[in-house]
């Protein structure tokens, strides 16, 4: 297994600094104290956690239907998020969060830094397209399907990395990753209603 990356070799955000702050401490985190860390960046930073938990087995479903709830919030001009107490209350193992925002950061990494900070779609706009992304990856994809959470995971990773440090080729990226991942689903549609029926016949 891989380490997390050190200081020095981390994307220079403040945001990912005090998400690795909090991750290194022991025992489990949960959303609320995330919400309380977060500040102003409380958006992106919880949109970005939803798409890392998406890369641990069997919790996919659970991060896509928390993305969706603060994409539809952001989408409607809510300033500032809000989650059931039940959700907040959720607990996450730290050591797997911290593993793939390791890997999600040795990725940026190799893209890049990108260009210069500033925004190229209005919050709102963003917000219907993080509802979209997360819509998708709550969806119980199939086995048989590769990639079929992997793909929104990662776009949603994007774009609440690009949230908190507002790179346009971040949401560029983000936003290709959505539309492939529509693409591709909608390519499947045939097998996940036909696994959608086997679960509920």
């Amino acid at each position: 297994m891989r380490l997390p990356l050190k200081g020095q070799h981390r994307p220079k955000s403040p945001f990912f600094e005090e998400l690795h702050r909090l991750l290194e401490e022991d025992g489990d985190v949960s959303l609320g104290e995330l919400m309380a860390s977060a500040g102003e960046q409380t958006y992106g930073l919880l949109i970005l956690v939803s798409g890392l938990t998406s890369f641990i087995p069997a919790v996919s479903v659970a991060g896509g239907l928390v993305a969706m709830i603060l994409g539809l919030q952001m989408a409607w001009g809510v300033p500032h998020p809000w989650l059931p107490k039940r959700l907040e209350t959720v607990q996450l193992h730290r050591g797997r969060i911290q593993e793939a925002l390791a890997r999600f950061e040795r990725w940026l990494l190799k893209m890049g830094p990108g260009r210069a900070k500033g925004r190229i779609l209005g919050r709102r706009l963003l917000g219907v397209v993080i509802a979209w992304t997360a819509f998708l990856l709550a969806l119980p994809v199939p086995p048989i399907i590769p990639l079929g959470n992997a793909l929104p995971a990662a776009a949603l990773c994007l774009q609440g990395a690009a949230l908190l440090e507002e790179r346009p080729s971040w949401v560029w990226l983000g936003l290709a990753g959505m539309v492939a991942t529509t693409l591709y689903l909608g390519f499947s549609l045939r097998l996940i209603v036909h696994y959608l029926w086997k679960l509920v016949a």
